[in-house]
């Protein structure tokens, strides 16, 4: 009987993407996917270090582990991901938790068949983080969630050192991959039939541009990429764009201080582009910006949201907003709202600012007390969703092309997708049209998602 896996993913597209590679190595080797985490032989916590919501979801599940691991001593719990780039959390882990079996970090993910054989032939427990990234490992085996859409990295790590941030630190310094290796796992991609890929990287904007650690790619100091030329995020994105069978592309996230005029003219050029883009803000606040270290002020950002609504008048705009950073007034605040009006974004994912240990902005003086946070915080949703309401009609009536996913998860009988801008739709339709990009007419706008028919 084949031996069985289940893995939990916490945060970001990053580590859903470390996922998919996890369980494609462990199906290379004979085991099989189940959804019940009590039962599998075999169980993976991928970790996210972002928020301390995260921590609490994670911890809060490895404990629900204990007794299948005390009834199951064959069982294998593993964990790994940003925490465990951290020593205390390992610390926490092998005072706390004696039923975890490996653990591993975001850097030796391609190790994990060897990692997982050892500790199961041997059963003794295994601890191996590496404390940076080596060599890209290219080729390895991926189980997609789904055939239509998919993940690619293009670049692993950031350099930008924002001072709430943990990434650097749990990620290491970017490394891009090479654009030959990028456009072959595209292409195979394609052949399989997937219509939609999103180029995923901390800092997408900057890809190429640094060489660090063995198997980075570096367009300024290595300029024979393909064709004779150095190879930069705007560059890729056209070559992207060629490869026959892509119908849509995305990208995240990109960082303000490195939007070049490149890259929105090739958002504008590529016929394939979706109309869409994620550029996080942070904060409207100049002061809080630099307390941040984001390198640029808020004219820097509306000059560059200017630019991308006359390149692309259609665009949608989405970004990421932290309340109640150390220091922040109510003056500041208020800037952040008032950019947001200016800028009046389709969608916007607003946070608590969370203490990271280890970050600069941890030990900063005067932490925002949680009530005043949570009170601005939701001043700052009211603003967000009543302009959403707001631009929820502009989609009334409209035909556009929708990716049909799956099933809705309020109505079992509809079928749901999203359209270019992200905005999700509910229709009735065949489910033989899961998979595929279809002309829907809107028929109900509503603030968060929409409901329409397939125009036939």
């Amino acid at each position: 009987m084949a031996k069985t896996f289940h893995i939990i993913t916490f945060g970001c597209q990053m580590n859903e993407r470390d996922s998919e590679t996890l369980a494609g190595m462990l199906e290379a080797e004979g085991f099989v996917k189940t959804e019940d985490k009590n039962a599998a032989d075999v169980v993976i916590l991928n970790t996210c270090s972002v928020r301390e919501n995260a921590d609490k979801k994670f911890f809060g599940v490895l404990g629900q582990l204990k007794h299948p691991k005390e009834a199951e001593p064959s069982k294998t719990v593993c964990v790994c991901g940003c925490m465990m780039q951290q020593q205390h959390v390992i610390d926490t882990l092998k005072a706390k938790y004696p039923w975890v079996d490996l653990v591993f970090g975001t850097h030796n993910v391609s190790e994990f068949p060897k990692l997982l054989k050892g500790v199961r032939e041997t059963n003794s427990k295994v601890v191996e983080v590496w404390e940076d990234g080596r060599a890209i490992a290219e080729g390895l085996p991926a189980a997609r969630e789904y055939p239509f859409k998919a993940y690619v990295n293009i670049m692993y790590g950031c350099n930008n050192f924002c001072t709430y941030c943990i990434v650097p630190y749990t990620r290491g310094r970017e490394r891009s991959r090479r654009p030959e290796d990028i456009l072959a796992e595209v292409r195979d991609l394609a052949s399989s039939g997937c219509k939609e890929i999103t180029l995923l990287g901390q800092n997408v904007n900057s890809y190429g541009k640094v060489k660090h650690g063995e198997g980075s790619y570096c367009y300024l100091e290595e300029p024979g990429g393909l064709a004779g030329e150095g190879v930069d995020f705007a560059k890729l994105l056209r070559m992207v764009d060629e490869v026959p069978g892509i119908e849509r592309i995305r990208f995240m996230t990109s960082h303000p201080k490195d939007l070049s005029d490149d890259l929105i003219a090739a958002l504008r050029d590529c016929k394939h582009l979706c109309h869409a883009f994620h550029l996080p803000v942070q904060s409207g606040s100049d002061r809080i910006l630099k307390k941040m270290n984001r390198h640029y002020d808020r004219e820097k950002y509306f000059e560059r949201v200017e630019k991308l609504r006359e390149a692309v008048p259609d665009i949608a705009l989405s970004t990421d907003i932290i309340v109640g950073f150390p220091g922040e007034t109510e003056e500041d605040f208020l800037d952040t709202m008032d950019l947001v009006r200016r800028v009046r974004y389709d969608s916007a994912f607003t946070f608590l600012y969370s203490v990271r240990r280890g970050t600069p902005a941890a030990a900063m003086e005067e932490q925002v007390p949680e009530a005043v946070k949570h009170e601005r915080f939701n001043r700052l949703i009211d603003l967000v969703h009543s302009i959403w309401e707001e631009k929820a009609a502009d989609y009334q009536d409209k035909v556009l092309p929708v990716l049909i996913e799956g099933f809705s998860k309020t109505d079992a009988s509809m079928l749901t997708g999203k359209t270019e801008s992200g905005k999700t739709v509910d229709l009735p339709g065949d489910p033989g049209l899961i998979g595929q990009i279809v002309p829907v007419r809107i028929t109900k706008a509503q603030t968060f998602s929409c409901y329409g028919e397939l125009v036939k």
